[in-house]
């Protein structure tokens, strides 16, 4: 069964029911994704970590090593 069947079966049995409608598919897919962006960075701050702009330092450093290595 897709999402979208299993969405309107559940919006049918809340009719059915008298319920409230469930949220379509997808609604708050933004809301999670910056929920766990923001759980991360927590994460990190607690480690001891930056926060943010892990990623493109290690890249920095990387590259920089890199640059050295070959020069």
């Amino acid at each position: 069964m897709s999402v979208t069947q299993q969405y309107l079966l559940d919006t049918y049995r809340a009719r059915q029911h008298g319920e409230p409608a469930p949220p379509a598919p997808g609604t708050h897919d933004w809301r999670v994704v910056r929920e766990w962006r923001g759980r991360r960075e927590f994460a990190a701050v607690l480690a001891g970590r930056p926060a943010r702009g892990r990623l493109r330092s290690a890249l920095r450093r990387r590259l920089s090593h890199r640059a050295r290595a070959a020069g």
